[in-house]
């Protein structure tokens, strides 16, 4: 099933660390901080576990992954999606329309671009099924670090900002009640400031109130 295991050869070594794991030291005048005023690639997240998450995109070192974020970011792909996989001790995946792990967007799938950034607490990496080049739309954000991921998954940004919204999404595969993106934003594209998702109506007498269809339903 596409990218319903998202690291199933990883998953075997998980929680042990091997000798050779170390994270990647960046080439000499790459090691610069976020730079928080370059809002072309700051990709926000406004989460309906209460808050907007910014992300720090690279595109030096991930240009595809990138602009394919920003790509279905500003068709608004994003929007409503909800996270389907979230393990406690590891990482809360999003991004499938499907809402199964299964789905990706229309757009052809991506070639890998490995590169030095660790899949540490707050790292945002590419989702894939078991080919290397078939990342698309899904993307997991990194709940500890993992770094037997590193130079097999691409990582393309890092949170910066609201991870205490990352960490109160919802376990399971998927959760009972999944959390959702409610907005995705590009912040060159001016957005406004974060509102919580709208309350469902309130049952009237002429019709009985109805419970909302799960994933994959």
């Amino acid at each position: 099933m596409r990218f319903v295991a998202l690291i199933c050869a990883a998953m075997a070594s998980l929680f042990a660390l091997p000798a050779s794991a170390q994270i990647v030291p960046p080439p000499p005048g790459r090691a610069t901080p976020p730079a928080t005023t370059d809002k072309e690639n700051l990709w926000l997240l406004d989460l309906s576990t209460g808050g907007r998450v910014t992300i720090w995109l690279r595109p030096d070192v991930a240009p595809n992954a990138v602009e394919r974020i920003k790509t279905l970011t500003r068709s608004k792909f994003y929007d409503g999606l909800i996270f389907h996989r979230v393990i406690e001790g590891f990482m809360a995946q999003g991004g499938d329309p499907k809402g199964d792990g299964t789905g990706g967007s229309d757009l052809p799938d991506l070639k890998q671009e490995f590169n030095y950034l660790p899949h540490v607490r707050g790292a945002v990496s590419s989702a894939r099924a078991q080919s290397e080049d078939s990342a698309n739309s899904q993307f997991f954000i990194m709940l500890v670090p993992r770094l037997q991921l590193d130079d097999k998954y691409t990582v393309f940004g890092r949170v910066i900002d609201g991870m205490a919204y990352v960490d109160a999404i919802p376990r399971g595969e998927p959760p009972a009640q999944p959390a959702r993106i409610v907005r995705a934003w590009i912040a060159a594209d001016n957005p406004p400031p974060y509102a919580a998702a709208p309350a469902a109506p309130a049952p009237t007498l002429d019709a009985p109130a109805t419970l909302p269809a799960g994933p994959g339903n």
